[in-house]
């Protein structure tokens, strides 16, 4: 939901000053803004840009935003991407211009920041405690009438503590909560039983400031989680939902919000809550996945339910890492000057992808090459018997783990196929 503030506040980012915030970037751009640099459509690789330099393909981009405006449509779900993913308002705006009915946040951090780009509808898929956290969210709630906030609950404690500052703000408008159902014992957050989570409820009924709207989790929680497990689990919270609505908990409220959804079990989100039953009154079936706008070349490569439903879509990397060769000091040994702090490491090694030449700028695949390590700023790449690799080629990795490939770059160049950029995506981690 984009309103004429969130345009402008997107629309401002372009009058940032390039400079040397921002890695990677052509340092003869110095002194130009984001706009003024995105018009002149240099190269990615003739155009300045130092390595190592992180890109987003514009053309997989579009694709991603598509697929999943699609999907969530054809199966009656609402879309609120986790913003975390990638904290870019730009993003945000294409997101939302795709029919995202609003964004996730994970810590009133990033409430603040969509808040600062005008996002109107926000579900905060944690619960809040902090006073002064929620001494700020009355205020910008009595401030916008319009302005739609939802966050989880997972303990009777966690319900007094958000009454008590709410209380003390003089908070007027309650606050939207929905009961989080945890994936099971030893998963992460989230209540563990039923009779729990209705003790819960219970303690909201008993607030002024909060008021239960319904029920949500995480799938992606469930203990060695397979189809089976993930749809018995997410079969308890449309059931959970079903009770509640029976016991007259939503009595008062519009619509009952449902929601879940990772990046790799939103298909079994999407059975599930087809079967859910008929409430009382409008179900809101709210779909979370975040992962898919850029989706990656490793862990989600594997894990993205369009690998069992290809029938119905699928995602292309965005990604790309290109990196300088800076050392070659034995014949089956290469070091490129990116590491940890500009790949993502914490679930997969970056893939070794493609070589450009620096001898005839001619572009090749990267057969023999593996990335085995990283320091803070080197991979350590093997190399194949017969390889040509040279000191000054490019090698363009692919990643795994959008969320943390986005937030070693402030400022990402967006490139077409043949290496035109075309814009750039500030990101507020």
């Amino acid at each position: 939901m984009a309103t004429d503030h969130s345009d402008q506040a997107v629309a401002a980012l372009a009058r940032e000053r390039v400079d040397h915030r921002f890695k990677g970037l052509p340092p003869n751009a110095e002194g130009l803004t984001v706009g003024e640099l995105a018009a002149e459509r240099r190269s990615l690789f003739t155009g300045g840009f130092t390595t190592p330099v992180l890109a987003l393909s514009a053309e997989a981009l579009e694709h991603n935003l598509v697929a999943m405006e699609r999907y969530s449509a054809a199966h009656g779900l609402a879309f609120a991407p986790h913003g975390k993913t990638s904290l870019a308002p730009q993003l945000f705006e294409r997101q939302l211009a795709h029919g995202a009915w609003g964004i996730t946040a994970a810590v009133p951090t990033q409430v603040r920041i969509y808040r600062a780009f005008g996002i109107q509808r926000i579900f905060l898929a944690n619960e809040v405690v902090d006073a002064a956290a929620l001494r700020w969210l009355a205020a910008e709630l009595d401030a916008d009438p319009d302005f739609r906030f939802i966050a989880y609950v997972d303990s009777v404690r966690g319900v007094e503590l958000m009454d008590a500052a709410l209380r003390e703000a003089g908070a007027r408008r309650p606050v939207d909560v929905v009961v989080e159902l945890g994936g099971g014992e030893g998963a992460r957050t989230g209540i563990r039983t039923e009779a729990q989570c209705a003790t819960v409820a219970d303690a909201v009924a008993a607030t002024g400031t909060l008021r239960l709207v319904g029920v949500a989790g995480y799938e992606g929680e469930v203990p060695k989680p397979d189809g089976e497990r993930v749809r018995a689990w997410l079969r308890r919270l449309t059931a959970l939902a079903a009770d509640f609505d029976a016991a007259g908990r939503f009595d008062g409220v519009d619509e009952v919000v449902v929601s879940a959804g990772g990046s790799a079990w939103f298909d079994a989100v999407a059975d599930v809550f087809a079967e859910l039953p008929t409430l009382s009154r409008p179900v809101l079936k709210l779909l979370r996945s975040g992962a898919y706008v850029s989706h990656d070349d490793g862990h989600y490569r594997h894990l993205t339910p369009f690998n069992r439903v290809p029938e119905e879509g699928e995602l292309h990397p965005a990604f790309r890492l290109w990196a300088q060769v800076v050392s070659r000091p034995e014949p089956g040994q290469a070091f490129l000057n990116a590491g940890k702090r500009d790949a993502a490491y914490d679930l997969d090694m970056p893939e070794p992808q493609l070589i450009r030449s620096a001898r005839d700028a001619t572009t090749r695949p990267a057969t023999g090459l593996a990335v085995t390590a990283l320091s803070d700023q080197h991979a350590w790449v093997t190399v194949a018997d017969g390889t040509d690799l040279e000191v000054g080629d490019w090698v363009g990795l692919g990643l795994s783990h959008p969320c943390t490939s986005f937030d070693k770059w402030q400022l990402i160049p967006v490139a077409e196929a043949d290496g035109t950029v075309t814009d750039y995506i500030r990101t507020f981690f």
